[in-house]
């Protein structure tokens, strides 16, 4: 059996550190924007807040779990810990899904029984909020490959739309004195949120449950390997996700010769880097001429 060197790639800490400032970031003007709702009387501002602050722990949980992610592999831990990024993912999804409906109560609430707020203070702020949380969005950005940063992502995502919400329903507010925007607006969010809150979810239980790589299939990795020369077939194929960022591979490879396994492994790890980002390959060669199945 040969085996690819295995290595956690240094992507991973630059992710961690986007996280980390964003969380501490986060934290800080969400202790602002909430003084500033009481002080306004806005729903959305104040939803925002308590959005903000709650994505603030999220991105701090994913740094966290970036870090425990790059701890290496131990005697009881043979893979290492990488999922730690990947239940961290599932955790923040599910968190945001339990912040929408509190939202959502809240804005039902409100609709009943409409109360005062400053519009002009209430967008000021939260046109703050909004510069603050798209350059938090930027520095996460380019870590979207990592199914744990995208999950902090999705949060920081909401805080931006949530952010819109608040500034147009306090410009709206401001402008006509039409308060039952601020509630309409927070539970247009709540949509929105939710159905990328569900989407990540379901992303990351099938990333648990060990499933292929949403995007990658296995079919088409079996041809793609079954095209190097010096290769008879490939069975036994098995893909999963080690990480939020790091994808896994087995499979047994029927060779013509034994003696050119080598220069098929090369050809074979090379591949399976440049077409699929595949870098931790496990494979078994056989010689004969066994036909193509696949598991």
């Amino acid at each position: 059996m040969a085996e690819h060197p295995h290595h956690h790639p240094a992507q991973g800490q630059g992710a961690g550190r986007a996280l980390r400032l964003a969380a501490a970031l986060t934290i800080a003007f969400a202790g602002l924007e909430a003084l500033g709702g009481w002080w306004t009387g806005s729903l959305a501002l104040l939803s925002d807040a308590g959005h903000m602050l709650t994505d603030g722990a999220a991105l701090g949980l994913a740094a966290l779990a970036a870090w425990v992610a790059r701890r290496p592999p131990s005697s009881l831990h043979s893979y290492g810990f990488g999922r730690a990024e990947i239940f961290a993912s599932l955790l923040n999804a599910g968190t945001m899904l339990v912040i929408v409906g509190a939202i959502a109560y809240e804005a039902v609430l409100r609709l009943r029984a409409p109360s005062e707020v400053n519009g002009a203070g209430a967008a000021a702020i939260a046109a703050v909020g909004l510069a603050l949380n798209i350059v938090v969005l930027r520095w996460i950005a380019p870590h979207s490959h990592d199914l744990n940063a995208r999950a902090a992502r999705l949060h920081v995502l909401g805080d931006v739309l949530g952010s819109i919400a608040a500034l147009v329903s306090g410009a709206v507010i401001a402008v006509s004195g039409w308060t039952t925007v601020d509630p309409l607006a927070s539970l247009l969010i709540c949509l929105l949120i939710a159905a990328s809150a569900l989407r990540l979810l379901r992303e990351s239980v099938h990333a648990l449950m060990e499933g292929v790589p949403l995007g990658l299939s296995v079919e088409a990795i079996g041809r793609e390997m079954a095209r190097v020369e010096g290769v008879v077939s490939v069975h036994d194929l098995h893909v999963w996700l080690l990480s939020g960022s790091r994808t896994a591979l087995s499979a047994h490879v029927v060779v013509r010769s034994m003696g050119q396994w080598d220069g098929v492994l090369a050809q074979l790890q090379a591949r399976l880097h440049e077409r699929f980002g595949i870098d931790h390959v496990t494979l078994q060669p056989e010689s004969g001429t066994r036909p193509l199945v696949r598991h």
